[in-house]
């Protein structure tokens, strides 16, 4: 499980078996879980929350999700880099 970064201490990553999905990070404070909050990447760059497992307040959330949109080109580097792919396939 490839940990991208850590920002006001959650933790950004993807799981190392995501079959197939389309691009998405994970977050969660402390150790991960398949339960943690999960963001869509879009096409153009911005995010979509998918599910808040962690609980993450919505003020906070917001941040994350603006900084996350922010590493838009980051994030899709490194999960081709990591997943071995030449295209990347978006949510939308």
């Amino acid at each position: 499980m490839p940990s991208l970064f850590v920002v006001s201490g959650y933790k950004v990553y993807f799981w190392s078996n995501e079959n197939g999905e389309p691009i998405h990070v994970h977050i969660s404070k402390g150790t991960p879980s398949p339960n943690s909050t999960k963001i869509w990447i879009t096409r153009a760059g911005g995010c979509i929350l998918a599910s808040n497992g962690s609980q993450i307040a919505t003020k906070e959330l917001n941040e994350l999700m603006e900084f996350i949109a922010a590493q838009f080109f980051l994030i899709c580097s490194e999960w081709k880099k990591f997943f071995m792919l030449e295209e990347i396939k978006f949510y939308c």
